[in-house]
C-alpha cells in the first residue's frame, strides 16, 4: 500500500494502526495549494434550501445562539464571530464528492459526509467534542485550533450548542489552506477563525448500538413467523383474577424464545441500514430518460457511474444500494462488486454484464441512482 501525501506521507495501514481512534495527527500541506471548491455565495445558496442541513452559530457578548436552516438571511461578512455550517456538500457538488472519496481507505459503510464551515473573523462553535473521527481540512484563510485529550466531557447547561464546561487545551496549531488535522472520537477541540476562513470536515458514521438494536428489531419484525394463538385448555379457576397466570407467562416465553437470527440476517439488516439515504436526500431521474435500447448503446460506449448521492455496499452474495438489498449469483457479483468499489463501470465492463444486471442498471438510471459516464 503506497504512502499518501494526504496522510503526511504514511500509508493508510500506518495511519489506521497508529492514529485512528488513538491520537491526533497534524498534516501540513495534506493537499498542497488547496482552494475552496465552493465559493461563499454558492455555500449561502445551499444553506437557503429546505433539503440541505445547515446551521448558523453566532456569539455576541458572550452569548451563544444557533439557528437551524434553511438560512434565509446571514449576518454581514464583515461582522465578527459567526459561523455557517453546511452538511453534506458532497451531495451537491461533484468536486466535493471527489474530495470525500479520497478518504475511502476507510470503508464506505463508515464514511459519512463533507461538511463545510464558513466563519467570519473570530467565528467558531466553541470548545466541543465529536462522537466520531474527523479530518479538518483548511480550505481558505486561517483557523487556530486548540485541542486536548481531557476525560471531563461535561457540558455547559442551558446552551443551544454542546460546549465543554471545563476545556483544557494541551496543544495549539494554526492551519492554513491545504493543512489538515485528524482527531479521534471524544477529543476536545476548539477552532477559531483568524480572519475569514473555510474549513472542510470529513466525518464518519458511528451509530450507537442502541440505535442499531432498535432498528434491527424493527427489521426482524418483518421476518418473524410464530404460528398459532395463545390457548389454555387446562385453565384452573383464578384465585387472584388480576394476577397474570404463571402458565401464560411460561407459554409466551417459550414462543418468544423461538425468535432467532443469524449472521446472514444481521448482514442484510446492516447493508440496508448503512446504505439507506438520509432523510433529506432525494433522487431525481433524467428529465428525458433514454429508452432502454438507447441507454444500452450509450452505456456500452461511455460506461456508467453511481450518483454522488448513491451508496452501494456488498457482503458475500448480498448487494445493497440505497437501502435495498438483493442476492446475486457469481456472474453478476463480479460486475456489481466492481461498480460498488469503483463507483463506475467502463463500457467494456458494462457489456460484460448479464441481462439481470443490465435490467437493474437501467432501472437505477431511471431512478437517478446511476448516470451515464
Amino acid at each position: 500500500m503506497k504512502k499518501l501525501q494526504l496522510l503526511g506521507d504514511i500509508t493508510p495501514a500506518q495511519f489506521l494502526r497508529d492514529y485512528w481512534h488513538k491520537k491526533p495527527l497534524l498534516i501540513r500541506q495534506a493537499i498542497p495549494g488547496f482552494k475552496p471548491l465552493l465559493k461563499f455565495d454558492k455555500l449561502a445558496e445551499l444553506a437557503r434550501l429546505n433539503h440541505v442541513e445547515s446551521r448558523l452559530v453566532t456569539q455576541r457578548g458572550g452569548q451563544w445562539d444557533m439557528q437551524h436552516g434553511p438560512l434565509a438571511e446571514l449576518p454581514d461578512r464583515g461582522e465578527a464571530g459567526w459561523t455557517m455550517l453546511v452538511q453534506g456538500a458532497n451531495l451537491y457538488d461533484e468536486r466535493a464528492d471527489e474530495l470525500l472519496r479520497q478518504f475511502r481507505f476507510v470503508p464506505d459503510a463508515r464514511l459519512d459526509d463533507l461538511m463545510i464551515s464558513y466563519a467570519s473573523d473570530g467565528g467558531g462553535v466553541g470548545p466541543h467534542f465529536d462522537s466520531y473521527d474527523v479530518f479538518l481540512l483548511q480550505a481558505q484563510g486561517k483557523r487556530r485550533w486548540r485541542i486536548g485529550a481531557q476525560q471531563d466531557l461535561s457540558l455547559v447547561e442551558g446552551l443551544p450548542l454542546k460546549i465543554l464546561a471545563n476545556f483544557e487545551p494541551e496543544e495549539e496549531f494554526v492551519l492554513e489552506p491545504g493543512d489538515m488535522l485528524y482527531l479521534p472520537p471524544h477529543y476536545a477541540h476548539d477552532g477559531v477563525a483568524e480572519g475569514e476562513c473555510m474549513t472542510y470536515s470529513i466525518g464518519f458514521r458511528s451509530p450507537s448500538f442502541q440505535e442499531l438494536g432498535e432498528a434491527f428489531l424493527q427489521f426482524m419484525a418483518d421476518s418473524i413467523d410464530l404460528p398459532g394463538r395463545y390457548a389454555d385448555p387446562g385453565l384452573q379457576p383464578a384465585k387472584n383474577p388480576a394476577e397474570i397466570p404463571r402458565e401464560m407467562l411460561a407459554s409466551v416465553t417459550e414462543e418468544l424464545n423461538k425468535v432467532r437470527w443469524d449472521e446472514e440476517d444481521v448482514t442484510i439488516f446492516l447493508g440496508e441500514y448503512m446504505s439507506e439515504p438520509k432523510h433529506n436526500v432525494f433522487f431525481t431521474g433524467p428529465a428525458k430518460p433514454l429508452v432502454v435500447g438507447r441507454f444500452m448503446e450509450a452505456a456500452a460506449k461511455r460506461g456508467v457511474k453511481l450518483s454522488s448521492k448513491s451508496l452501494m455496499l456488498y457482503r458475500g452474495k448480498h448487494v445493497f444500494i440505497n437501502g435495498e438489498s438483493f442476492a446475486v449469483g457469481r456472474a453478476d457479483k463480479a460486475v456489481l462488486d466492481a461498480l460498488a468499489n469503483e463507483r463506475r463501470l467502463s463500457g467494456a465492463q458494462f457489456e460484460g454484464a448479464t441481462d439481470d444486471v443490465l435490467e437493474a442498471l437501467y432501472t437505477w438510471y431511471q431512478d437517478g441512482w446511476l448516470e451515464l459516464g
